[in-house]
């Protein structure tokens, strides 16, 4: 290959074949790059990535000229000087990065909400106001509802008598019945609901969303998933544009608001739309959150900071469960939910800006601030006379188009994108469905949340010690074995107990592999186009997002459907990562020899 100009970006339009895909993939190989988390790529205010994301020289190169090639990287190095001033991981960054990983906090909340919210109850048809001390058995037979939906047409209720006997109820019922018309049924037009069944007041009893409304319970769930799946797609640009802490906090404000007014709203119609917009801007906190987080990072320290801002998920899956168990109407939960959201926007007089991204966006003294307010809570010595230069923004334009230009992007790409589905199909697929699984819904809950814990934990520690392409496969194929044992369990409430336990076991193994996932896309996407697979892919998970309040709907048509289809895309999932390359890095290929036998992984 051709060595490379200093000028020249590592992205041409001039390179053709085989060079490009070298030049893509070969980087990713260099004892010098370690795992970044995807999030880390800005863009400028054209959509242009920068060059705060660590780029590296080719192996390649290396052989064809010992020397260091100049370029991008060059731009890097002034950026790392502030992880050098003020420390690539201390004491600062440490109490940083916690209070940024508590945004996950309501963001679990809301979306884990309708688990409770939308549960089912039991309905039938409302009594007459004469009849209210009838049974509800005796009524369904008097009124031949048997679906809870339709009742008998026409019928004159008055004729009966709330302190008549069953038996002769039923006899004034047929005798009115024959002589009123053939016994047709008509739709009821409102209903009555279980008052002791531990579900409380959902939506299904606020706005009577059963029989022919019953999917408006889905659609609810969707509109904010269908917020979140957009959110995902343009909360990145808005971050580099505006500023992490700026959208950070933007969102933040946005989600309390819409949080707290859905305690208020009487109208569904407004509700979805709330929703809608609450799904909007909560996956833009989580967004800009851990784009802040593992920028005040450096180094290797930027996946841990990653991967220990997801903690705050399991335990907030705990916190909802034990909230919905102590109110047990969706008005009070969504009030309980939403009002941690005021105390955390007080946490911007606490939280500062990303000194990278100001230092991209020429901001010098900015920086410096915060720079010597980082350095004096971690106890460093700054220099007298250090000096900042922001560095310079490359012309190149990558767009989605680059994701398909050689053989090892279109690999890469068309896994990731069926990974991405896959995963957040089966996560999400578990954790929203938690009510149709059967036993006590906030238990599961509780046990789904508590399992993540140490799932997180093992994953964080066993990805830094091997690679993760046959970890990655091992946590899907596992979760499909998990789902497969469950679904043969389905319908015997003698192993109720069996199916809650494969239930956690795939919970744990897929909270696994979701830890896994975000770091192992960013280490095989070259970083010029790191932004842009990773968008994509939140394409993919947007898609299996919308898809997934209706997987519910399944075990209507055969109960072992939605366990059978968690299992048949978990085992998908681990198939298709088998075809992508490993990203074990070896730490001493520094010599020539090393790094031909390096590139030859690929």
């Amino acid at each position: 290959m051709p060595k490379q100009k200093q000028d020249e970006p590592a992205l041409s339009h001039d390179i053709h074949g085989r060079e490009i895909e070298l030049e893509l993939q070969l980087p990713l190989l260099s004892s010098k790059e370690t795992s970044k988390f995807p999030l880390c790529v800005m863009h400028d205010t054209v959509g242009k990535p920068s060059p705060i994301a660590t780029p590296t020289q080719s192996p390649m190169a290396s052989m064809a000229d010992p020397s260091p090639v100049p370029g991008p990287a060059d731009d890097e190095d002034e950026t790392d000087v502030i992880g050098d001033l003020m420390g690539h991981y201390g004491k600062w960054q440490l109490v940083m990065t916690v209070l940024l990983s508590l945004f996950q906090v309501p963001n679990t909340f809301h979306i884990s909400s309708s688990v409770y919210q939308a549960a089912n109850k039991e309905f039938w048809c409302q009594r007459p106001a004469h009849l209210q001390q009838l049974s509800v058995d005796v009524w369904r037979n008097l009124s031949e509802s048997q679906d809870n939906c339709h009742q008998l047409a026409r019928m004159d209720w008055s004729q009966l008598r709330n302190d008549t006997l069953p038996a002769q109820l039923e006899q004034q019922a047929m005798a009115a019945e024959a002589a009123d018309d053939d016994g047709k049924l008509v739709a009821c037009k409102s209903w009555e609901y279980a008052t002791n069944d531990n579900v409380g007041n959902t939506w299904t009893s606020e706005w009577d969303l059963v029989c022919d409304k019953e999917h408006l319970k889905n659609v609810a769930e969707m509109f904010f998933l269908l917020g979140v799946a957009t959110g995902g797609i343009i909360s990145g640009y808005l971050s580099d544009k505006f500023g992490r802490k700026t959208m950070l906090f933007i969102s933040a404000v946005l989600q309390t608001i819409f949080g707290l007014w859905l305690y208020f709203c009487s109208s569904f119609e407004l509700y979805l739309t709330l929703r809608a917009l609450l799904g909007l801007v909560s996956v833009s906190v989580t967004y800009s959150g851990l784009i802040l987080a593992i920028e005040y990072v450096d180094g290797k320290w930027r996946t841990i900071a990653g991967m220990y801002n997801l903690f705050p998920l399991p335990i907030s899956y705990m916190i909802i469960s034990g909230l919905a168990y102590l109110t047990q109407d969706y008005q009070r939960l969504q009030l309980c939910i939403g009002i941690p959201g005021i105390f955390l926007c007080f946490l911007w007089f606490v939280v500062p800006e990303s000194p990278r991204w100001l230092l991209v966006k020429g901001r010098i003294d900015e920086v410096k601030r915060i720079i010597e307010a980082a350095a004096s809570f971690n106890g460093r010595q700054l220099p007298a006379d250090y000096q900042l230069t922001p560095p310079t923004q490359e012309s190149s334009s990558q767009d989605f188009t680059y994701l398909f230009r050689s053989s090892y992007l279109r690999r890469i790409s068309i896994c990731f994108l069926c990974i991405w589905f896959t995963m957040n199909l089966v996560y999400y697929g578990i954790i929203l469905n938690m009510s149709s699984f059967g036993g006590n819904v906030y238990l599961n809950s509780a046990l789904a949340g508590l399992v993540e814990i140490p799932a997180i934990a093992v994953a964080m520690y066993i990805i830094t010690k091997v690679g993760k392409k046959w970890l990655f496969s091992a946590t899907l194929f596992c979760a499909g074995v998990a789902c497969c044992c469950a679904a043969i369990t389905e319908g015997r409430e003698d192993m109720l107990w069996l199916k809650i336990t494969f239930l956690m076991m795939g919970k744990f193994t897929i909270s696994a592999g979701n830890t896994i996932m975000p770091v192992y896309t960013a280490e095989l996407y070259p970083t010029a186009i790191r932004n842009v697979g990773v968008g994509a892919c939140n394409v993919a998970a947007g898609l299996a997002l919308i898809l997934t309040p209706y997987l519910s709907l399944l075990n209507k048509i055969e109960g072992h459907l939605l366990m059978s289809l968690l299992t048949a895309w978990s085992i998908f999932g681990g198939f298709v990562v088998l075809f992508l390359p490993e990203t074990a890095v070896r730490k001493n290929a520094s010599t020539v020899a090393s790094r031909r036998n390096a590139a030859k992984q690929v």
